[in-house]
C-alpha cells in the first residue's frame, strides 16, 4: 500500500526546526545528510551554505517519517506566510493530542484551540514558530490501522 510522508522545505534552519520536531515526537534521525556530502554538477553550493540540511528524516510513531531540506539560496526564499498545505497528525488518545499541540504550537500562531469539535473529534490547528501549519485531531470513533 502506498504511504504519505511529509516533506517540508526551510529557509536556512531546517536542522533547528528538526530538532524542534524531535524534542516534540522523540525518537532519532534515520538521516542527516548536509550539502557539503553531495556534489551536485552545474549547482554548486556555497560556503556559507555547505553545512545547511539537504535531507533529514525523523520517524515518527510506526509508520510514517517526516523529512525535509534546506531551499539553497539560488533557488530563492519560501514565504513561509503562504504555505497552501497542513500537516495533519491523527493521535490515539486526547493526552497525546495535547502533549503534541502544545509541544509543536510553542511559540507559533494557534488559530484553532484544541477541543471538542462539533463533528465530534478533539481538534487543533496552527503555524509553528518555522511558519509550518498542523492539524491534531483525535478521533475516539476511528481505530487506528498501522
Amino acid at each position: 500500500m502506498a504511504q504519505i510522508n511529509p516533506y517540508i522545505h526551510f529557509n536556512g534552519n531546517a536542522e533547528e526546526a528538526f530538532s524542534f520536531y524531535k524534542s516534540v515526537f522523540g525518537g532519532e534521525f534515520a538521516i542527516i545528510s548536509r550539502f557539503k556530502d553531495m556534489s551536485i554538477p552545474g549547482s554548486p553550493i556555497s560556503e556559507n551554505e555547505a553545512n545547511k540540511i539537504m535531507h533529514i528524516a525523523l520517524p515518527i510513531g510506526k509508520s510514517s517519517v517526516l523529512m525535509g531540506s534546506d531551499t539553497p539560496e539560488f533557488m530563492g526564499r519560501h514565504n513561509e506566510n503562504e504555505n497552501r498545505s497542513k500537516i495533519s497528525i491523527s493521535t490515539e488518545s486526547k493526552e497525546e493530542a495535547d502533549n503534541i499541540f502544545n509541544g509543536l504550537s510553542a511559540g507559533g500562531n494557534v488559530e484553532m484551540p484544541i477541543d471538542d469539535s462539533p463533528w465530534g473529534s478533539y481538534f487543533g490547528m496552527f503555524r509553528d514558530k518555522y511558519g509550518i501549519e498542523w492539524m491534531v485531531n483525535f478521533d475516539p470513533r476511528e481505530k487506528r490501522q498501522l
